[in-house]
């Protein structure tokens, strides 16, 4: 029996020594134990956006807000805070610090409950990329396992550098890179060493430790990292002291930071148009044109023209109902705006807000919505006007004609007018166009022949022009953004240049995009500064009285299509050129008063009002081009040069014609 006993304790003793191996061994050939997903590191990382000053637009990610940091990005303070609080030997060991473990599992013993952990940073970044968070003895016998493997294919930087760029630190920040712009708005290489050892500290308990959560908790635990370093003789008492007195600033930001969305918006449309979708997790880094001040500025100019437009309107329709007038039924819900902004020499878009409130729409207007310019347009006719060698001089027909044409089998009648409803008879090129009037234009059409027009208009590009009469009342559809375009043939000096958005995109160091400059010869500079001149008298003396603003040259065209359905303003001043478009989304008219001059001209004037107060070095006059002749004629200033040239009757009236240079 004895014998029996004896045999039978040395066989259980074997097995309680053999069965650790046993349990190993057996878990090693039930798994696959694939760490490639670390081995081969490719997180999701946000992209940032930016604007031409370097700040930032916004983020934009997918389900983790992850910035990605290099081993080389991250210094060595961080490292050995790092170290310091959570695995000391981490150097030492590979993968598994058995010491730390039996002596947690005594502590355990004692106080009969989990009181201390002893993973390490291996076993922790293990834990949190390959395996659930579930407390089963099957789950750690695999994490040290993985560990085990893990140490055995990646040095200890690449450890560190999946660690701190895997590991969540509160707020909705994966990694530290992010963690460091997130709370403190630094670089990692700016940090200092109490915001370092804020940050070492958060993995334990990122909800508990969260600096804009728990500000004195999260204090508590990075002084408790500074401690540890200064035990460890890591740090000498001079750092010790100052970094303990020390008390950051921290910032509570959204995760999206997203201070422009119609330019982030855009952004997303042009790369998805580019091949790029992965917008949301490739990490890119996309710089465009826009000038954050001026977008701010633009927003606030559309909602300074809308306010002053729904308070005219409710105006308007209780002076008719007192008026014993039926007042227009008008749908202000429906009443919205565009701005769009760029440098008229690069084309670069420096502001673009597609609507009043983009919480309220964010369909943007300014480079999706299709609407007639109408007088907008007229300066592109008269342009060829002028390079066929009309002058500001030239006298145009103001009056009424009927147009007799067919329509699908039907006799039809067209009877245009002025919107003053009145004639001038005869007018100058410059009168006619700064006033507006259709009839002049309709007989200058008349005048080049509309075949001939239709030729010469193709040298800007323009699409779909119609192949009528209506051409010259701007009956065509185009967006506020495309428009902008067009104009830069007169803001640019008679160069039309191709606007940008995104200035240049990088991925992982690399610049995978840059913009490709585009322009096209339109006219001579002399032509487009003759046209310059006029739509500088529409703002000083014109439809386009509202949109001037002291101090500063501007130049424009008004534009408000059949019922008030349109209303637009096209302008420019020496350096920037602005449209602001307004109307009923619907399509439905605005109401009668509404036109481009009022309603869209004083939010190019508060635009630009503020352009002159963030830049008060901004260029103001506009240049005068080689070749420009300018003479006075009953009073007024007219320009000439060698293919518009002056009236040889004005030549002898005023023989100190001057030739500007």
């Amino acid at each position: 029996m004895k014998k029996i006993l004896k045999r039978t304790f040395i066989v259980l003793l074997i097995l309680g020594f053999l069965s650790p191996f046993i349990i190993l061994g057996y878990y090693l050939t039930a798994y696959n134990y694939d760490i490639s997903s670390l081995v081969h590191y490719k997180p999701k990382q946000t992209s940032r956006i930016y604007d031409k000053n370097g700040e930032k637009i916004a983020n934009i990610f997918d389900k983790e807000h992850r910035y990605y940091a290099s081993f080389n990005e991250i210094p060595p303070r961080i490292i050995e805070a790092l170290v310091a609080i959570e695995d000391t030997t981490f150097f030492e060991h590979s993968g598994v610090n058995f010491d730390a473990i039996f002596r947690a599992i005594i502590k355990d013993i004692k106080a009969r409950k989990m009181v201390e952990g002893a993973s390490t940073i291996t076993q922790q970044l293990v834990k949190n990329k390959l395996l659930t968070r579930e407390k089963k003895l099957s789950r750690k016998i695999k994490e040290l396992i993985y560990s085990f493997k893990l140490e055995h294919a990646l040095t200890k930087e690449q450890i560190l550098e999946r660690y701190l760029n895997e590991i969540y630190f509160g707020h909705g920040y994966y990694g530290i890179k992010t963690a460091a712009d997130g709370y403190f708005h630094k670089k990692l290489s700016d940090l200092t060493l109490k915001e370092m050892a804020i940050l070492v500290g958060l993995p334990k308990a990122p909800s508990t430790y969260a600096p804009t959560k728990n500000y004195d908790i999260s204090m508590g635990r990075a002084n408790r990292v500074i401690t540890r370093m200064h035990t460890l003789g890591w740090i000498d008492d001079a750092t010790y002291q100052k970094a303990l007195a020390e008390t950051p600033v921290v910032y509570d930001d959204t995760l999206t930071q997203n201070k422009a969305p119609f330019i982030v918006d855009e952004v997303a449309r042009r790369m998805k148009k580019m091949g790029i979708d992965d917008l949301k997790t490739g990490g890119y880094e996309i710089y465009t044109t826009i000038d954050l001040k001026l977008q701010d500025v633009a927003r606030k100019s559309l909602q300074y023209a809308y306010a002053a437009a729904l308070k005219r309107i409710e105006k308007y329709k209780a002076k008719d109902i007192k008026n014993l007038k039926q007042a227009q039924d008008v749908n202000v819900s429906q009443l919205n705006g565009a701005l769009v902004s760029l440098d008229s020499k690069s084309g670069d878009i420096l502001a673009l807000v597609g609507s009043v409130d983009y919480k309220k729409s964010s369909y943007n207007r300014a480079t999706q919505g299709r609407r007639q310019p109408g007088s907008a347009f007229k300066p592109f006719i008269y342009q060829v006007a002028i390079d066929l060698g009309y002058s500001g001089a030239t006298k145009l027909v103001d009056i009424a004609q009927t147009y007799e044409y067919e329509k699908n089998g039907k006799e039809m009648k067209w009877q245009p007018r002025n919107y003053e409803k009145n004639y001038k008879g005869l007018i100058t090129l410059r009168e006619a166009l700064i006033h507006s009037r259709n009839l002049a234009t309709i007989n200058l059409v008349n005048d080049i022949g509309l075949s001939q027009l239709l030729r010469e208009l193709k040298k800007f590009h323009i699409k779909n022009l119609p192949n009528d009469l209506s051409i010259a009342l701007g009956t065509m559809s185009m967006s506020p953004l495309t428009l902008a375009k067009y104009y830069t043939s007169f803001s640019n000096y008679g160069i039309q240049v191709k606007p940008h958005l995104i200035a240049s995109i990088d991925q992982g160091g690399s610049t995978i995009y840059e913009k490709q400059d585009a322009s096209y010869y339109i006219t001579a500079p002399t032509q487009a500064f003759i046209m310059t001149t006029i739509l500088r008298d529409v703002v000083r003396r014109g439809t386009g009285r509202r949109a001037g603003v002291r101090g500063i040259e501007l130049a424009g065209k008004t534009g408000t299509t059949n019922n008030n359905v349109d209303a637009w303003f096209a302008g420019y001043s020496p350096s920037i050129e602005t449209v602001v478009w307004f109307g009923n989304d619907d399509n439905t008219p605005m109401y009668h008063k509404e036109t481009g001059g009022r309603v869209s001209g004083p939010a190019f004037a508060y635009y630009f009002r503020n352009v002159l107060k963030l830049y008060p070095q901004i260029k103001r006059k506009f240049d005068v081009p080689k070749g420009i002749i300018e003479v006075d004629i009953n009073g007024r200033k007219e320009y000439f040069s060698d293919i518009s040239k002056p009236p040889r009757s004005e030549q002898e009236v005023d023989p100190e014609a001057e030739l500007l240079f």
